[in-house]
């Protein structure tokens, strides 16, 4: 009565199959939706002529920030060091 077991339900599911024990679930058929009634045009849109649609201007791509530059590690190391030997005057 394990995985292994055809018969059980375990088994089946483990196996992917189906059966007596394990049936597959009830399907509901399928129902297409129903179609809307056109409108009727009335004779002034008829008479028109289409009119052309106008293309959307294209947007700029977006401009990206510039990066933003780290400190030289060289001066940084100048400036601790200075301020090492004036905490050591004191």
């Amino acid at each position: 009565m394990g995985k292994g077991d055809r018969k059980s339900k375990k088994g089946k599911r483990f196996m992917g199959s189906y059966g007596k024990r394990r049936q597959r679930g009830s399907q509901s058929a399928f129902i297409p939706a129903q179609p809307k009634p056109k409108k009727a045009k009335t004779v002034e849109e008829v008479t028109e002529e289409p009119k052309a649609k106008k293309a959307a201007p294209k947007k700029a791509a977006a401009k990206k920030a510039p990066a933003k530059k780290a400190a030289p590690k060289a001066a940084a190391k100048k400036e601790t060091a200075e301020k090492a030997e004036e905490k050591k005057e004191e």
